[in-house]
């Protein structure tokens, strides 16, 4: 008998509110200090872009920005970590900052762990640029705090 392989091209939707649970639990897979479901739905509430990135077997990732003020900023980016590795999290982002062309954002900003190398090196093939740090941005183990990169690129 052989293994059933899923062959659905993964695709971007809108987020609708029924795929939190599905988003939170990613969020509580890929972070150790995840968003809360009522920081999930602000997003909704406060007109942020939403998107999740689904393939046949559900939701593998999401990424949510806002954009004001010809500026694009990059909430929250994630790709399950089972679904790490084929290129998804190039495919959201590069998809998020087509959409922040079209509404007409002259630059995006994100921050990231100085420790998330992996994050980093997906915004530095897609044109990031290290612009500053945000010192203690992050919680960590024990009650410290980790440092973020901000990084920009130009639309």
């Amino acid at each position: 008998m052989s293994a059933v392989v899923s062959d659905a091209v993964p695709r971007l939707r809108d987020m609708q509110e029924a795929d939190v649970p599905a988003v939170m639990a990613i969020e509580r897979v890929a972070y150790e200090f995840p968003w809360t479901e009522g920081m999930l739905r602000d997003c909704f509430r406060y007109g942020y872009i939403c998107k999740v990135y689904e393939s046949g077997d559900g939701i593998i990732g999401y990424g949510i920005i806002s954009i004001g003020a010809g500026e694009c900023h990059f909430l929250n980016i994630c790709i399950a970590p089972s679904q790490q590795q084929h290129g998804h999290g190039t495919r959201l982002v590069a998809h998020l900052l087509q959409v922040a062309r079209q509404a007409r954002a002259r630059s995006a900003l994100l921050e990231v762990r100085i420790s998330n190398t992996a994050a980093f090196r997906l915004y530095d093939k897609l044109g990031f640029n290290e612009i500053g740090t945000r010192t203690g941005y992050y919680p960590a183990a024990r009650g410290t705090r980790e440092d973020a990169l901000v990084l920009m690129r130009e639309l």
